[in-house]
């Protein structure tokens, strides 16, 4: 057992200047205690050691500045804004601040000296930088630079970065101080693959020094985050594992007959909801939906729990074999739910649903968020007394109110959005003592098979290999930057013809709202450039009511263009929408953009997905992105993009498709899991009391895993 006064039993309230907002705060971040601060780790990291000239800045470069400050105005115009003009003897440059007090004002008055740090862009002056991080030097005072390189960690809202270094900072000089972090890794396991010692790892992470490969770093290959990324692919492979043995060990209803044949099924359910619903359909189905549907039939039949992931790619016709799946369930006496993770996601499958259940006289129930008071409350009541069917929602499905008859199966739908304690929730409201409900998980993101087979440890893999006739192959051109004139002239000439566009803003950075804000100012520019066009505007922190406002506009034909986040990258289905412009995608993963492109192509006109990228591409993102101008097969784009190892960036929480991970990336760290798989056997058989300590330190009480 660990020391009692460890770091993991230290909570981060005795840490200096923690009070209790800030430990709300850091409860936010699942940080709770010292250990928790340790392994928060960089997600990226910015060179502050150096001064760079004014004049010989590069658009999208990251720098830090120090220059006089020649005038400070507030500017006027859609959106008020402060600028503070900066010289140095090689240029100029302009700080634009779109909040900003009477205070900041005076602060930044002409003469002062001032030090910046941010992102090079394009504005209304020449290079701008918007909302830096800045201070006002005293005369003649020297301040010191960074003496290493600065890491930009996972934040939230009112926890700035400078707080975090420092708490991290307070967390290091404890661990290295009393060595009360404990390795729970086997000595042989560590002398076996050269890992270094834990707290070097950490401590060379959260602080490299100048001289640090930064390439590597970024890159995710530095032999300090390989020891981490194995240990983490470690805690979630043993946390898998003891979830499907659990599974097992229940029992769930049986829905259908064990082995029967399509023949055998189709003669002996004529009547079946099933039928039914096929001999609706305008179109048959492909022969891959037909293979996977009985694979679900199969699972449903038996007393053992369905843990299956459902595989398919961006248009292949998951939700038609979500439908079958629910039906099956309907007709043996259950109720079926089904998890989306946006309210425009679940909304169109509600109205998908719908379309296609209630001629059958099933009884559909929807509940999200913005389902409030009367109607919330009978829908409750229906879900509880069985007069629901099926019910389709968001995470508020598994909200402590939310009570179900007779539960039978949980479909959900983009599993990578949501994590393993959400699935857990939900199946535990069908949990009544003596069966749990079968579980049914879809994902438009293909994984290499041998991929999803070593991620997925719990569940079972169906792949819809094939796309139903009649999508639209959609063009994808890869553009420069130095070309947005004309990109918006294109787009100005497909919405005066009748069609509809999608400008998708991928500002990655450390907060949302400024992914948020880079989508907002598009939004002014375009509109000032697209006078006769309505341009409406779509992000992440907008209230629901207002997202649906929006896309109910714009699927309506009332908005021409929809300037938006990554946040319509699934569930968003407009068919006469057919050109989508993707700022910056080199950002981004190819799995996201492939996500992104699927927005289009979804009616009959030509469609078209223009790349914008900011140049100098690296060599790596000219082949990324050149996977997507050659390929729209989303199994083919996986398998490239594994072979490259990912993009190369760090762009915050990654997916396992389960969970977030801290620092492990599936694709770039795919050359562990046999390893990872074989050290869990290890420590299973050697080492059984540290996995709890594992899954602890990489997972704390984020996720339910019994009795782990």
């Amino acid at each position: 057992m660990a020391n009692p006064s460890a770091l993991n039993d230290c909570p981060v309230a005795q840490l200096k200047g923690v009070g209790p907002r800030l430990v709300e705060r850091l409860a936010a971040l699942h940080i709770k205690s010292v250990q928790d601060l340790l392994f928060h780790l960089p997600m990226r990291y910015q060179d502050r050691t150096r001064v760079a000239q004014l004049g010989r800045v590069r658009l999208g470069q990251d720098v830090m500045l120090e220059a006089d400050i020649l005038s400070t105005d507030i500017e006027f115009g859609r959106r008020r804004s402060l600028v503070c003009r900066i010289k140095d003897s090689t240029g100029m440059i302009s700080l634009r601040f779109f909040h900003f007090s009477a205070a900041q004002k005076n602060l930044l008055s002409p003469g002062n000296r001032i030090r910046c740090f941010g992102e090079i862009r394009s504005g209304k002056t020449g290079y701008e930088i918007y909302h830096p991080e800045y201070q006002v030097l005293q005369p003649g005072v020297t301040a010191p630079l960074a003496d290493s390189l600065t890491p930009i960690y996972p934040a939230t809202e009112g926890l700035q970065q400078v707080r975090l270094r420092a708490l991290i900072d307070q967390a290091l000089a404890m661990m290295l101080n009393q060595s009360t972090l404990v390795d729970w890794l086997p000595d042989n396991v560590l002398r076996s693959y050269r890992f270094p010692a834990l707290p070097d790892a950490l401590q060379y992470l959260h602080h490299p020094p100048t001289s640090a490969p930064v390439q590597q770093l970024l890159n995710g290959q530095h032999p300090a985050q390989q020891r981490l990324a194995f240990e983490e692919l470690l805690s979630h492979r043993l946390c898998l594992r003891r979830l499907r043995q659990q599974s097992a060990r229940q029992c769930a209803p049986v829905l259908g007959k064990p082995n029967e044949s399509d023949s055998d099924a189709a003669n002996g359910l004529a009547d079946s909801l099933q039928q039914k619903f096929l001999k609706q359909l305008p179109f048959a189905l492909t022969n891959a939906q037909a293979r996977v549907t009985r694979e679900i039939r199969q699972d449903l039949s038996h007393t053992e729990p369905m843990l299956r992931l459902l595989q398919g790619d961006v248009g292949s016709g998951k939700t038609v074999v979500a439908a079958l799946a629910a039906m099956q369930t309907v007709d043996g006496g259950y109720q079926a739910a089904i998890m989306a993770p946006t309210e425009i996601l679940a909304e169109q499958h509600f109205i998908n649903f719908s379309a296609w259940l209630l001629p059958l006289g099933l009884r559909i129930g929807w509940l999200s968020g913005k389902v409030k008071g009367k109607q919330r409350q009978q829908t409750l009541a229906e879900l509880a007394s069985g007069d629901i069917d099926i019910a389709i929602g968001t995470h508020a499905l598994f909200q402590d109110e939310v009570q179900f008859n007779r539960l039978g199966l949980v479909i959900i739908d983009e599993q990578h959005r949501f994590g393993v304690h959400q699935r857990l929730a939900l199946r535990e409201k069908g949990n009544d003592g003596r069966t749990i409900p079968h579980q049914l998980v879809m994902t438009a993101t293909p994984i290499p098979r041998t991929l999803a087979m070593s991620a997925y440890a719990d569940l079972d893999c169906s792949i819809i290999d094939e796309l139903p006739p009649g999508r639209t192959p959609v063009n994808t051109v890869i553009i420069s930057n130095s070309r947005r004139d004309d990109v918006v002239a294109r787009i100005h000439e497909a919405c005066r013809s009748g069609s509809q566009a999608y400008w998708v803003c991928t500002l990655i950075e450390e907060s949302e709202a400024l992914q948020c804000q880079a989508a907002e100012v598009t939004w002014q520019t375009l509109q000032e450039q697209l006078p006769d066009l309505a341009v409406g505007l779509i992000h992440g922190r907008m209230k629901p009511a207002e997202k649906t406002s929006v896309m109910d506009a714009f699927k309506q034909g009332h908005l021409q263009l929809l300037v938006a986040t990554t946040v319509i990258e699934v569930g968003v289905d407009v068919p006469n929408a057919s050109l989508m412009i993707i700022e910056n995608p080199e950002r981004l993963g190819l799995a996201q953009l492939h996500q992104l492109r699927g927005r289009v192509g979804r009616g009959a006109k030509a469609s078209h997905c223009l790349l914008l990228y900011q140049p100098p591409l690296s060599l790596q993102g000219k082949q990324r992105l050149g996977i997507m101008r050659d390929s729209s097969d989303g199994f083919y784009i996986a398998e490239q993009d594994l072979a490259l190892r990912g993009p190369g960036q760090v762009l915050g929480t990654q997916q396992t498709g389960l969970m977030s991970f801290r620092i492990a990336d599936l694709s770039r760290d795919a050359d562990l899991l046999d390893s990872v798989k074989s050290v869990a056997d290890l420590i299973e058989q050697t080492h059984p009391t540290h996995i709890a300590p594992l899954v602890n330190r990489w997972l704390g009480d984020r996720e339910l895993y019994g009795n782990v």
